[in-house]
């Protein structure tokens, strides 16, 4: 069926997250950034929105996820938040916003869930940022974890490649989700990692897992808007499907409304006044 035509309209919420876990109902997440292509993807009847620090990628041009700041991230969310009826709308706080201690992430946490109108937040680490985390929680905020291939620790990783290929590093990861369920995420998102270790973590923790180049063991799964999309060209990792081509489509619009323009073919006599 398709996802325009899904008869249950109800706010998807994060308990809804966690009682689609419990009956088997896989969940669908795309990232937005901007009020058209949010409402689009809301009405095609996805179940999450993330707003991702992606934006600092998709958005800005910049190579890494580092520069994107809160205020960004909020106006970013803002836009989104305007545009969404049903979707679950997810924002990540941005490198530096909650990394340098509990009082500052409960201060960022707080002002951009009130600036942005958003649902819940998004932090990556495990137990190194669980004090904090625990502070955000008690604010009221739902918290999603993420685990694995975290692009904001990308200078320390040094590459972009699979995490958790070792032993030593699995067990921690598999530690860290339990760690995240059991503190009250509702959330976690397993990135680049092997899907037997995804489904493992899948299997052991209550809260659903969301999962991006972690195979289809997990309870769902997200994708960058502009890269399924195909607006963006270069980045083709293997866990990427397109499912369209819009770079091409885009691409050859404009060109003919250029050609249009320049032939003094446009505007005609019904498109002028």
């Amino acid at each position: 069926m398709a996802g325009y035509l899904v008869s249950d309209n109800r706010k998807v919420t994060t308990h809804r997250f966690i009682e689609m876990k419990q009956r088997g109902e896989k969940i669908s997440m795309l990232t937005s950034y901007d009020y058209t292509t949010a409402g689009i993807v809301d009405k095609a009847g996805i179940d999450g929105i993330l707003v991702g620090d992606s934006a600092s990628n998709v958005m800005a041009g910049n190579t890494t996820t580092l520069p994107i700041t809160v205020d960004q991230m909020i106006y970013h969310a803002r836009s989104v938040m305007r545009a969404v009826n049903r979707a679950l709308v997810v924002c990540d706080m941005p490198f530096g916003s909650y990394q340098t201690g509990e009082i500052d992430g409960v201060r960022n946490a707080i002002r951009i869930m009130k600036e942005s109108g958003c649902d819940a937040l998004k932090l990556e680490g495990g137990v190194e940022i669980v004090d904090t985390i625990k502070r955000i929680l008690d604010a009221g905020i739902p918290v999603m974890g993420h685990l694995g291939l975290t692009p904001q620790s990308i200078n320390k990783f040094g590459t972009y490649s699979v995490r958790a290929k070792e032993k030593e590093e699995a067990d921690k990861l598999i530690s860290d989700a339990r760690i995240l369920a059991e503190t009250g995420c509702f959330g976690v998102v397993l990135e680049k990692v092997p899907a037997q270790l995804a489904a493992q973590v899948t299997r052991e923790i209550p809260i659903p897992t969301i999962g991006i180049g972690a195979g289809g063991g997990t309870d769902g799964q997200i994708l960058v808007v502009a890269d399924m999309l195909g607006m963006t060209q270069g980045f083709r990792p293997r866990f990427l499907r397109r499912y369209a081509d819009l770079n091409t489509v885009m691409t050859d619009a404009i060109g003919r409304y250029v050609e249009d323009v320049k032939n003094l073919d446009f505007p005609n006599e019904a498109e002028s006044y």
